[in-house]
């Protein structure tokens, strides 16, 4: 493609021979001898902003006073607020978000075309590739068929949304698509899409070095930061905004230092390096911030691991984590098969261009943090946040103290009709470890096996996720654990739904090159698919014995899993406890099936002679894994796997699309339908009104998560959904799931604010997505909002503090904005999602003064008015009222979080896809 820099500067545009070739290139030097500032102390982070302003400095979108911003930062020791237009490289997605990103792209034919238009004005300027990774759901488990069963019934299941998205391959330019069975997009991306320095020829020809940059449409996309790739989540719809040239909003961001100092010890993985990082940061603070990671640490740290930190600034809450490109960075590009030209190219473009992590690297930085690699001890986290980090040795006792607080004035007896259809009554009980009377318990019979389940019996044991996945190291670990305990004759307990998806072929190749694989399919890890799986919540069905017994004596059903997420309802809605862990403690887990149980010190099981069994027995030396690492991680097999990786299977192939301009969209479809954004939509944009008489849907507490507001997993057919569904004809077993629905705007709204776990503070003691309609009756919070609708009443949400954390997904703010949400008012916003309600035309706001939902004694029967909004300025305080049920009122002073100009207008125009589309209509 071409890309269109802002000027010509004979001061900052300088060339640059690598790799036998001569490129251009936009100098921080050259621009610092120009008298723009001094910008030696920048963290690399920053450094890659600063480049994109020297690049697309026009007098206009990007002024010289942009650019000298920068050197104020340093010299305010990290600090700065001015607002930037910001052009990343190019866009990646997958398909839970690109398939809702693709309809909105091509709402936008038929809605240019009736405001006049031209359809092709709509296409990505940039490079935007789509990977097929969230569809995948785990059906079969256990058994060398696995593979192929979860394959077909994915295409089965989803052959709607694959058609709809080959349309958009031929009809868009700029636009590729990765299918399905090839892997997860960050690990693709990882592996084999970026290239850390990017080239272009721009308008006059030339070819063009600069930092590879990207947005993502899920919020993981900062994993390639480990590469020293700046990429971070965005919502769909800033990322459609990206696609079609607008430039990204944002304030110059503070950057906190994190220095890694020390070795890994024996026994420790890269994970729980990573667990501790997310609760060291969690607690720091650094939300709508870098994070730079630096510090002779790194020296030995590899850039799998580094990959596996930066893929969870969500979870630690920051924009991303950025690593500098280092030796280490070339060491990686190597090995996995990039182009030996493109590899002398980063070299030499970092340290022309002060990008290089040498020992003399010490930038500026908002604050800093320090952890000795040293200290770092086998963790888990969980069991419903990523930052609530545990000590290995003290997991089974936090779990009981959990279950304790769950069960406390409970009767912890099960149920008197326990599941059981042996002859007689149930067995006796067997023990649970540490329980002090506080457990629940249930009794499985089955063909073959007669068991208890209890409060902590793990349901669920996954090997899952970019996260993990994509760090050789953790997934050798993982197979030599196997190795180890199949060959004493361990295996996976009957209870135990286990599974192997990793997240690129490549890791297949080497498990096979080690010969590790058959000794994880010996223990249950046989491979189910290559994509997100559990960790997105589609770990499939349990066997109904199993799930019934966890529903009929409300057992707390556990899972562990090597992702980044479990938050409540995530992961399965039979499990409630879910934690993170490496891949070598999911396959020890398995053996022992119970949270109960301290595996540190007590037996995982009895081998072929009867003796007992410990973790150390089948723990793997830190030698072992790296010998097998270096032996069977290979640039050849890198190359291999990635040489089609546009091609696809025979089924993928076999795909037949129209080849037309705009989207013939089919009347009957459950999966794709033309959404209401943009039908009958004016030619001028609108004025922000102020909002008058709102009534409250629901009242939300703390860490309310975009899975708490738009579920991506399993519904039922008693759901607002899943009635839709059924009146269509469509049978609960082709529910399939929400996130593989977000093509269609009737299943996704009625899904907004469904997560069974859910607590609308309004009622007492319900859970799930239920609000109180305008006759104060109790009905689902859909319901309720179509008959405010109805009335032409708006509503408004509120929440507590970080409201919005987690995945990125855009369906969190379009589904409040179609329920007819006008604002959210929350104690503070999670960064992504507060972009996302503003580009719905959503407004935010926080609370001041203290002021909180609880001190104002809010019960969800008021009502509320916001004023001052048709003057509205960034970050801006205005009055609210609120009106008590007893008629009696509040006057409050809340701060509106639209926080730059251009969000202004994006509020007036309805949207920022409205905005994007009006001007291209009249371009």
């Amino acid at each position: 493609m071409t890309i269109t820099v802002g000027h010509d500067s004979a001061k900052t545009r300088k060339t640059l021979e690598a790799g036998g070739k001569t490129v251009a290139y936009y100098s921080i030097p050259a621009a610092e001898a120009a008298g723009l500032g001094d910008f030696s102390k920048l963290p690399a982070a920053l450094k890659v902003v600063l480049e994109n302003m020297l690049r697309f400095e026009d007098g206009k979108t990007v002024t010289v006073d942009d650019i000298k911003a920068f050197s104020d930062w340093a010299a305010n020791g990290g600090k700065g607020n001015r607002e930037l237009a910001y052009r990343p490289a190019r866009v990646l997605m997958q398909d839970f978000t690109g398939v809702p990103a693709v309809v909105d792209l091509a709402a936008m034919r038929d809605g240019i075309k009736a405001l006049g238009g031209d359809a092709q004005k709509i296409n990505p300027l940039n490079p935007v590739d789509l990977v097929i990774d969230h569809s995948v759901m785990i059906d079969e488990f256990g058994n060398p068929r696995a593979f192929q069963m979860n394959v077909d019934r994915e295409y089965e299941r989803n052959m709607e949304r694959y058609t709809f998205l080959k349309w958009g391959q031929n009809a868009f330019n700029n636009f590729r698509v990765v299918p399905p069975g090839t892997g997860i997009c960050h690990q693709v991306n990882l592996e084999y899409l970026s290239q850390t320095v990017w080239t272009d020829e721009d308008q006059n020809g030339e070819t063009v070095a600069y930092p590879d940059t990207l947005v993502g449409t899920d919020s993981h996309t900062t994993m390639v930061n480990g590469a020293a790739v700046l990429g971070w989540g965005v919502g769909g719809i800033e990322a459609e905004a990206a696609m079609l040239g607008q430039p990204i909003s944002m304030l110059i961001p503070e950057v906190v230092g994190f220095k890694l100092t020390g070795k890994m010890l024996e026994g420790t993985t890269g994970t729980d390096l990573v667990l501790k990082v997310v609760e060291m940061l969690r607690a720091h603070g650094v939300v709508s911030k870098f994070v730079e990671f630096y510090g002779e640490g790194l020296d030995s740290l590899p850039l799998a691991d580094r990959a596996t930190i930066a893929n969870m600034a969500p979870e630690y809450g920051a924009t991303c984590g950025f690593f500098p490109i280092d030796d280490e960075t070339l060491r990686y590009l190597t090995n996995t098969g990039r182009d030996k030209d493109r590899i002398a190219l980063v070299e030499a473009y970092a340290k022309e261009n002060g990008f290089w992590r040498g020992p003399d690297y010490d930038p500026v930085y908002t604050s800093t943090l320090e952890l000795d690699m040293g200290t770092i001890v086998p963790a888990i986290s969980g069991p419903k946040r990523p930052q609530d980090y545990i000590a290995l040795d003290a997991a089974a006792t936090a779990f009981g103290e959990y279950v304790k607080g769950i069960r406390s004035g409970e009767d912890a007896t099960p149920k008197e009709e326990v599941r059981w259809e042996g002859e007689g009554g149930a067995p006796e009980p067997t023990d649970i470890p540490g329980d002090e009377g506080h457990h629940k318990r249930g009794y499985v019979k089955t063909d073959e096996h007669g068991y208890q389940l209890h409060d902590g019996s793990i349901v669920i044991a996954s090997i899952t996720s970019c996260t993990n996945t994509s760090n050789p190291y953790v997934m050798i670990g993982a197979g030599l654990v196997a190795r180890k305990a199949a060959a004493l004759g361990l295996t996976r307990k009957p209870w135990v739904k286990t599974s192997l998806a990793p997240g690129s072929q490549v890791v297949s190749a080497y498990l096979e090159a080690a010969d590790l694989q058959k000794d994880l399919d010996a223990v249950g890890f046989n491979l189910v698919g290559y994509g997100c799986t559990t960790c997105i919540g589609n770990s499939g069905p349990l066997a109904e014995e199993i799930s019934k017994c966890i529903n009929d004596n409300d057992l707390i059903g556990t899972s562990v899993l090597s992702g980044n997420r479990n938050f409540e309802g995530r992961i399965s809605p039979d499990v409630r406890a879910n934690y993170l862990a490496s891949p070598p403690l999911v396959v020890a887990y398995a053996l022992v099936g119970d949270m109960n149980v301290d595996i540190t010190k007590d037996s995982l099981g009895k081998d072929k002679d009867g003796n007992d069994v410990y973790l150390k027995d089948i723990w793997p030396t830190t030698k072992e894994v790296a010998d097998l690492v270096q032996e069977t991680v290979t640039r050849e097999a890198f190359q291999s796997k990635y040489a089609d990786v546009f091609k696809g299977d025979d089924k993928w192939q076999g795909v037949e699309v129209p080849q037309q301009e705009t989207y013939d969209w089919p009347s009957t479809s459950t999966y794709i339908q033309n959404p209401p954004y943009f039908q009958g939509m004016s030619k001028e944009k609108g004025e922000i009104t102020n909002i008058n008489g709102a009534r409250v849907l629901a009242l939300l507490g703390d860490m309310i998560t975009t899975d708490h507001i738009s579920p991506a997993g399993s519904f039922k057919d008693t759901t607002p959904a899943g009635k839709y569904l059924t009146e269509r004809q469509v049978p609960q077993r082709e529910f399939n799931s929400y996130g593989s629905r977000r093509g269609n705007h009737e299943v996704m709204m009625r899904g907004t604010f469904a997560n069974i776990r859910i607590k609308n503070e309004m009622l007492d003691g319900v859970e799930g997505g239920y609000s109180k309609g305008p006759d104060g009756n109790q009905t689902s919070i859909y319901d309720a909002a179509m008959a405010y609708k109805d009335a032409g009443t708006p509503l408004v949400i509120f929440g507590g503090e970080q409201y919005g954390a987690g995945s990125s997904r855009d369906w969190a703010a379009k589904g409040t904005a179609l329920l007819g949400v006008k604002a959210v008012v929350a104690e503070s916003f999670e960064r992504i999602h507060r972009s996302n309600l503003v580009g719905m035309g959503v407004i935010p706001f926080e609370f001041t003064g203290g002021d909180t939902r609880k001190s104002l004694g809010l019960t969800g029967d008021e009502t509320v008015s916001i004023s001052g909004l048709d003057t509205i300025q960034p970050l801006q305080e205005v009055p609210c009222t609120i009106t008590m049920a007893d008629g009696s009122t509040k006057e409050i002073t809340l701060k509106c979080r639209i926080d730059t100009a251009i969000e202004v207008e994006y509020i007036e125009h309805g949207g920022v896809l409205h905005y994007v589309l009006r001007n291209l209509a009249k371009s």
